[in-house]
């Protein structure tokens, strides 16, 4: 379900840095460089082999959740810029499971990377990654939201969790 209806006017958002992408390229540069110079040791064999695969089925998966969170965004006309005020509340799609399916895929793309890659650094840096997204982004973002959407937002966010 998608708010249809034009939003009252709300609060713009601070800040000109779009944050999340520069967080999840600076997980992704610290992990290589790391990985590098302080390679840490990965499982091998059969395990190994299957959390390969696995990194692989999950990497489908992000592509999934981004081409459909970008469809909804996209068919609901509203801002895909982390720093832009929305226009409409999207709820359908991947928004029915989580509330920022973009966020979720660039975590779930370094987990799946490190998977596929046998670099270990990716698992915590994307952890780190998703915490600091949460604390410069989701956090704002959330607060932009509650204060257009009011109790529709409210609503929402008892429904659908933050992240999974």
């Amino acid at each position: 379900m998608t708010d249809k209806l034009p939003a009252k006017a709300g609060p713009s958002k601070a800040g000109l840095i779009p944050w999340p992408p520069l967080i999840y390229c600076a997980a992704i540069a610290i992990s290589v460089v790391l990985g590098l110079f302080y390679p840490l040791p990965w499982i091998g064999d059969l395990l190994g082999d299957l959390l390969f695969a696995a990194g692989f089925v999950v990497l489908f998966a992000v592509a999934a959740l981004w081409f459909t969170a970008i469809r909804a965004m996209m068919r609901a006309r509203t801002t895909m810029n982390p720093n832009g005020v929305p226009e409409h509340l999207v709820t359908s799609g991947p928004f029915g499971v989580t509330r920022n399916p973009m966020y979720l895929a660039n975590t779930l793309m370094l987990i799946g990377v490190a998977f596929v890659s046998g670099i270990v650094w990716f698992l915590p840096l994307a952890l780190i990654a998703a915490f600091a997204t949460q604390k410069v982004a989701i956090e704002s973002e959330e607060k932009v939201l509650a204060a257009k959407f009011g109790k529709k937002y409210r609503d929402y966010a008892k429904r659908v969790r933050r992240w999974i």
